[in-house]
């Protein structure tokens, strides 16, 4: 029996992008703690756990994403997690695994309607995750792209990501799931830091499995459009494109 998230919400107008470099091999001890243990207490308390993935090209890489509904909800959220009981009990075994834990992007939608829709989305039990197999894990496939860009050229890129690459991504078998641009405000939980300095567009896409993904990549790379695009695009950006191509885990809502 799957569980349905609740509450079912567009999450979220403030998103934290997480990438954790942790220590070889220890990827599934820490994923097998987060499902089980992270992830109900975690939503407890506010905010909402939208997706955990493995890094398809990082061995060692756990990527995640959570939501909270503004800022001082998100104090008061991380306040009572941190400061809570699970994460006293858990909190040892879960920095075991890592060496840093501090690559985090904080994050608002590009424009509206550009958050997360997990409206009737359905998540395993910790209990039925624990016996999935490595064939039955869930299927699909996400990429998650990171754009950096010259200040002042959000609201533009933004603009015209939605106007003209959304739909050639659509047309060519990727959902956009969502598209989100940097979160300047203070950090309201400084005891965790994020990347304050980084001005990014960030589009998430999701595809139904890795095949699909591949058709799609030789898809654009034949468009001349896409490459108009992807040159304009490049043209305001500050360093290269970052590409996370991930998998869920088999409690990730997101996928």
């Amino acid at each position: 029996m799957l569980a349905v998230n609740q509450p079912s919400r567009l999450a979220s107008p403030v998103v934290e992008l997480r990438q954790y470099t942790l220590k070889p091999g220890q990827r599934e001890t820490l994923i097998a703690l987060f499902d089980r243990e992270f992830v109900e207490t975690q939503e407890a308390t506010g905010m909402t756990v939208i997706g955990q993935f493995r890094d398809l090209d990082r061995p060692d890489m756990f990527v995640w994403l959570r939501g909270f509904e503004d800022m001082e909800a998100r104090k008061d959220a991380l306040s009572a997690f941190y400061g809570g009981p699970v994460w006293a009990a858990h909190r040892d075994a879960a920095n075991a695994t890592m060496i840093d834990s501090d690559d985090v992007l904080l994050l608002k939608p590009a424009w509206r309607g550009a958050e997360f829709d997990l409206s009737g989305l359905l998540r395993s039990t910790a209990a039925e995750a624990e016996t999935m197999s490595d064939e039955s894990r869930l299927p699909g496939f996400v990429e998650i792209s990171i754009h950096h860009l010259q200040p002042g050229t959000e609201a533009g890129f933004a603009e015209r990501f939605q106007a003209e690459a959304a739909p050639l991504l659509a047309a060519n078998s990727a959902r956009l799931l969502g598209a989100f641009i940097s979160e300047h405000a203070e950090n309201t939980f400084p005891r965790l830091p994020v990347r304050a300095a980084e001005n990014v567009f960030v589009i998430v896409t999701g595809f139904d499995n890795v095949d699909v993904y591949a058709d799609h990549q030789a898809a654009l790379a034949a468009s001349p459009a896409w490459q108009a695009d992807r040159e304009t695009m490049t043209a305001v950006s500050t360093k290269p494109l970052e590409t996370l191509r991930l998998t869920p885990t088999s409690r990730s809502l997101l996928r």
